[in-house]
């Protein structure tokens, strides 16, 4: 997550989706970790593909935001979607989406102190409900 990223659903407030790329297959413009933030209000900070699939994460993001369920998109070139949304660079990207703030999503108290305090963190995203 960027400080960009971070500052942004901060400073809104509300609820936010946290969209992360979460695996890629052949050429696409941006790697595992990428980070994009839909704020309630619409807005987007971040980038999950340097364009290209923006406006159908978003989409879902609202989704998201709605009902408070997490999703894994997927876009690829052979999918019907892709053209629709643009992904033209010839491979696969995975994404997660989920809701953030609250007691959901990563603690953004501790995002901003390890930022602040230039120190690493990890933060670990289940793909999956627990058995």
């Amino acid at each position: 997550m960027t400080p960009e990223v971070l500052d942004a659903i901060v400073r809104e407030g509300g609820p936010a989706a946290l969209a992360t790329v979460v695996s890629t297959l052949d050429s696409v413009s941006r790697d595992p970790g990428a980070r994009m933030a839909i704020l309630g209000s619409g807005k987007v900070v971040g980038s999950v593909s340097g364009g290209c699939v923006e406006g159908a994460v978003a989409e879902a993001a609202m989704g998201v935001l709605l009902d408070g369920r997490a999703r894994l998109l997927t876009y690829g070139v052979a999918d019907e979607l892709a053209a629709t949304v643009g992904l033209t660079c010839g491979g696969t990207i995975c994404v997660w989406v989920e809701h953030v703030g609250g007691d959901t999503g990563p603690d953004l108290a501790a995002v901003g102190a390890a930022f602040a305090e230039q120190r690493a963190l990890a933060i670990a995203i289940r793909l999956t409900a627990p058995l």
